[in-house]
């Protein structure tokens, strides 16, 4: 059995019955940092476990978003089942959800019903486009909601086709939204004497949260057209790019202050009347903007990646490289703060994982065990939480019921 949780949340109880990434993720974190995490899933295991990337047989996916957590089987397709639930759901602080709205009016398991049943429950509610509003029902995911939010549009080359991101950007922007959400909410009811509430998480105004910077740029009212990808750039500071050095290897360098900028001029032999006249300051240096991007990308490309990344920190430029996954698996800095960690899956063997963040440092979070097997604390968890004895349990199985 895994080691028993300890950390900044030990002792607040959470019930998860959210699949696939976003809801999931919510609950995962709540668990790094030493929330107990009950997870709830049908006794032919969760749709997760079956999709995905998978190794020897086992999940990847299942592993990471089930992280912490202690997996009960559970029918709520059932009355019986639900009642079960219900009995769970009163004993908990937080409960975890992705269902359709109108499903859980039909089962009972609304956040009036339940509530009725726990004044201090926090219900985390998931889905693409909230609970209000004109689109509550319409079916989403994290992928809409970036093309809907409007990071979409913003992604990708000035003169090229709007692109999505290689990795679910909204559903794991939405999993953060849900813990902030969750631990606020439990906050208010601990240290303010309020009740429990509602937590309406969807998946596309985290990425509005993104988009503030350029959202509050636009002026409806003006005669500047509105704002569009510009691929690594951005309109309002120069030089910020990838650039290629001279072994391909790549790196992003950012500094767009006047400083730096006159550190950068230094640096790539432009530093000149002429250069600072062009470049010194931002005015200037933005309507000269592809000319100074030009120069640095020059500079670079005649120099080794490490050579650059070393003229740039010895001058407090900001660059770092452009790393993929086994570079940062075997990066220094990450390796010596423990970034990413190694956990070991009965199935799959070693698996790497990434604790959540920030780190706190008395009680940091810790990925104490990966997804564990359909129903492997069964007798463990009915028994803490609800006091049932193993006749109850056998009885249970029998009607499927768990």
């Amino acid at each position: 059995m895994a080691e028993q949780a300890s950390g900044a949340l030990a002792g607040l109880r959470v019930i998860d019955i959210s699949t696939f990434l976003a809801g999931p993720q919510i609950s995962a974190i709540l668990g790094d940092f030493g929330a107990d995490v009950i997870k709830v899933e049908p006794a032919a295991g969760e749709a997760s476990r079956k999709i995905g990337a998978q190794r020897a047989g086992g999940s990847l996916m299942w592993a990471l978003t089930s992280r912490n957590k202690r997996t009960i089987t559970l029918d709520i397709t059932s009355e019986r089942g639900r009642d079960v639930l219900r009995e769970l759901v009163s004993r908990a602080d937080v409960f975890v959800e992705n269902y359709p709205a109108d499903q859980l009016r039909e089962w009972g398991l609304s956040y009036d019903d339940l509530s009725a049943l726990n004044d201090g429950l926090v219900m985390v509610s998931v889905s693409c486009y909230g609970n209000t509003g004109p689109l509550p029902d319409r079916p989403g995911a994290g992928t809409l909601a970036e093309a809907f939010g409007g990071l979409t549009h913003m992604t990708g080359e000035a003169d090229g086709p709007p692109m999505l991101p290689s990795l679910p950007l909204g559903d794991t922007l939405s999993a953060l939204s849900g813990v902030i959400g969750a631990l606020v909410a439990c906050y208010h009811r601990k240290v303010n004497g309020g009740s429990g509430q509602h937590v309406d998480v969807s998946f596309y105004e985290p990425v509005l949260t993104l988009l503030q910077p350029t959202i509050i740029a636009y002026d409806p009212r003006g005669d500047e057209p509105p704002p569009s990808r510009t691929g690594s750039r951005i309109a309002t500071g120069v030089p910020r790019n990838v650039y290629r050095a001279a072994d391909d290897r790549w790196l992003v360098l950012s500094g767009t202050t006047d400083r730096q900028v006159a550190r950068i001029l230094a640096i790539i032999g432009a530093d000149t009347p002429e250069g600072h006249a062009k470049f010194g300051r931002s005015r200037e240096r933005l309507a000269n903007a592809d000319e100074l991007d030009a120069l640095v990308a020059g500079w670079i490309a005649a120099h080794d990646l490490d050579e650059v990344l070393a003229v740039m920190a010895s001058n407090r430029v900001p660059a770092a490289p452009v790393n993929d996954v086994p570079a940062l698996l075997h990066d220094a800095h990450i390796r010596a703060r423990g970034s990413i960690v190694e956990i070991d899956d009965a199935v799959m063997g070693p698996l790497h994982m990434v604790p959540a963040s920030p780190r706190l440092e008395d009680t940091p979070a810790i990925i104490r065990f990966p997804g564990a097997a359909v129903g492997a604390y069964n007798e463990q968890v009915y028994g803490e939480w609800l006091g049932y004895d193993a006749a109850t349990l056998a009885e249970l199985r029998a009607a499927a019921v768990i």
